[in-house]
């Protein structure tokens, strides 16, 4: 049963996926019976490059798609090599977990609201510093070069690669490493950036693909900080799938294939990029040099990681300002009246996306959890590693969400299936499952094996031993991540918005639809309540194993 349950969560990775890429590509070249057209044609290829701004579309995807993980990874790198052991680090692993979770558009909304011209960060430096006593006339949220776009994409995905490069670190070796360079008279960041820096780029270069692939084709956070003419690729896609004229459907088939050759070709650059690197690497070890680039890494590591939690703390203060303020006027730094007219006139609106959310989630991570503890369990029993389905696993995350969810989609109305809750499910479990196992998979790999082991010369079954030593001694990790798998699920926009055809909303989509509507009140109520979900799923998943193990002070120090 076990192997079977592991063969599904391949297949349920891999199939849709690449079936979705596959069937995507027809209506790309005219090939879309539902539509009446049943012959290939490059017509949508021509009508695609007549686009006006697609050139500028496709450099600020490109830019995104490198920038994105080369800022982020530097920043992660020089964390790890100033900060590794320190209390600074400490604090920041406890954190990550409850970064990860928060979710994209939240948190783009968050940085507009400090960023923009009106923003908190003007409000601060203002009339004193600035001497503003308007807002400046500065197009900063939307910008055509899509600078906020980028500062918005680092800022969420530095958690992201700091959670993958600490899973990875243990392997590493890394504290013998340094302590060994140490004795040759390095100093300590050098020593790390010198002996651990690159065999960890080897265990993270996957997350760093995803990334590539997210940056480069991200439409949530693109709609919110990116620019509006044109807009990235990825949203200009999304405006065609959504056209009530149904032959637009053929131009979003081909932008969307164009769209996975964008991200393809943005790992191409960094697969150059990494040779490059590597190349200016080695010379700069066998230079010998021990100190000269010390400081600068020890101060860029050290404020760097705290920087973008300021920016972070920052952005979600304002959107708290924002859902309780009242008259607030430029340049005051805080309201000058407070109100809870904007939560009471939302509360009725909530009731149905909350229910939804809830729902779509919680289904979605329940089954997430099983499939992967099923396969962790299988692989543990068998003595297996599932290092080579590492790429299935990271499958519908280096694949662009707008290429293979456009087939789906076609897929299922060539099958006349009508949006309904359970394909949008179906679509988020693809993208918590990897979550999911990624959070879970090093916890349960490095579970002593002699607990199990002395159950087993007592007499219990290996199906005992699961239920009643494994999962109690992995109720942490796992709680953690049912709350991570839970997080993502809440975060997910454009599964919803693609597969339940706009009539199945969550916290999400409507709070992304709001922000067309300039309600700066309304925008940052719901995206206060879709920061809530989550932090109440890690709140959750800190005190339970806490409170059922409050008489066994044994089990505390295990988990």
């Amino acid at each position: 049963m076990l192997r079977w349950i592991s063969f599904a969560v391949i297949f349920l990775l891999a199939a849709p996926v690449l079936i979705g890429t596959l069937i995507a590509g027809l209506p790309a070249f005219g090939y879309f019976p539902t539509l009446g057209s049943e012959s290939f044609s490059l017509a949508p290829w021509q009508d695609l490059f007549e686009v006006p701004g697609l050139l500028k579309s496709i450099g600020i995807s490109l830019m995104a798609g490198l920038l994105t993980p080369l800022i982020a990874l530097t920043l992660v790198f020089l964390f790890l090599a100033s900060a590794s052991g320190s209390r600074l680090d400490k604090w920041i692993r406890r954190l990550v977990s409850p970064l990860l979770s928060l979710p994209h558009a939240a948190a783009a909304f968050g940085l507009a609201f400090l960023i923009a011209p009106s923003g908190l960060l003007s409000r601060l430096i203002s009339p004193e510093l600035s001497g503003w006593e308007r807002p400046p006339d500065l197009l900063i949220v939307n910008d055509g070069w899509g600078l906020s776009l980028l500062l918005g994409l680092i800022a969420k995905e530095i958690p992201f690669l700091l959670l993958m490069s600490m899973a990875a670190l243990p392997q590493t070796n890394s504290v013998e490493r340094v302590t060994m360079a140490r004795s040759l008279g390095y100093r300590p960041t050098i020593a790390w950036l010198k002996t651990v820096a690159p065999g960890l780029y080897a265990l993270v270069r996957l997350p760093v693909f995803a990334v590539i692939v997210f940056a480069s084709a991200t439409v949530d956070v693109a709609l919110i900080l990116g620019p509006t003419l044109p807009p990235t690729l990825s949203v200009m896609i999304l405006n065609w799938f959504n056209d009530p004229d149904l032959s637009y459907r053929f131009l979003a088939a081909a932008a969307a294939l164009l769209q996975l050759c964008i991200s393809l070709s943005a790992i191409g650059c960094w697969i150059a990029l990494e040779k490059f690197s590597s190349l200016l690497w080695k010379i700069w070890i066998n230079t010998g040099d021990r100190s000269t680039l010390e400081p600068l890494c020890f101060i860029a590591g050290r404020f760097g990681m705290p920087a973008v939690l300021l920016l972070t703390a920052g952005s979600l203060m304002a959107l708290v300002l924002n859902s309780f303020a009242g008259f607030w006027r430029f340049p005051d730094l805080l309201p000058s009246s407070w109100t809870l007219r904007h939560w009471s006139g939302s509360i009725a609106e909530l009731a149905t996306p909350l229910a939804n959310t809830l729902i779509i989630g919680i289904v979605a991570t329940s089954l997430a959890i099983a499939l992967v503890l099923s396969a962790l369990e299988y692989e543990r029993r068998r003595g297996l590693k599932m290092s080579m389905a590492m790429w299935l696993l990271y499958l519908p995350l280096l694949v662009p969400q707008v290429v293979f969810l456009f087939g789906i989609v076609v897929f299922a109305e060539s099958l006349q299936l009508q949006a309904n809750l359970p394909l949008v499910i179906f679509g988020h479990l693809l993208f918590v499952l990897p979550y999911v196992f990624l959070s879970l998979s090093e916890a349960y790999r490095h579970l002593d094996p002699r607990w199990s082991q002395i159950a087993a010369t007592l007499g219990a079954s290996s199906t005992k031993s699961f239920w009643r030593i494994r999962i109690p001694l992995l109720l942490a990790p796992s709680l953690t991540a049912i709350a991570i798998g839970m997080a993502i699920s809440i975060s997910l926009f454009l599964p919803t918005q693609l597969l339940g055809a706009g009539r199945i909303t969550t916290i999400t989509t409507e709070a992304i639809a709001l922000s067309s509507s300039g309600s700066r009140n309304l925008i940052a109520v719901w995206s206060v309540v879709q920061l809530l979900l989550p932090m109440l799923g890690f709140i959750a998943a800190l005190f339970i194993p806490r409170l059922l193990w409050r008489n066994r002070a044994g089990m505390k120090e295990i988990q």
